[in-house]
């Protein structure tokens, strides 16, 4: 039998404090899309963060939907990790 290759899916997030409610979706894809996705976070410094279950989740939204209630829990560590690793670099926003 052989292995099932899996498609690369990216989805990205924007929360501004004061100005979202909550996480917003601005972009999400597979492929190369997904890759393009993955180099442009790369190339301006944005933190990754890999979880395959969530960004399933999140591909059904549409940018500018806000992310749904059951995944506020694991959105808000990832938010954590973001605001220390900011912090640790000395950068003032995500």
């Amino acid at each position: 039998m052989a292995d099932r290759i899996k498609t690369k899916k990216a989805a990205a997030l924007r929360y501004k404090p004061g100005i979202d409610q909550s996480p917003t979706m601005v972009g999400s894809g597979a492929g190369k899309i997904a890759e393009q996705i993955i180099e442009l976070a790369r190339e301006n410094n944005i933190p990754i963060h890999e979880d395959a279950d969530l960004v399933e989740i999140l591909a059904h939204l549409k940018p500018g939907d806000e992310i749904p209630p059951a995944t506020y829990a694991v959105v808000a560590e990832i938010l954590a990790f973001i605001y220390k690793v900011n912090d640790n670099a000395g950068r003032q926003n995500i």
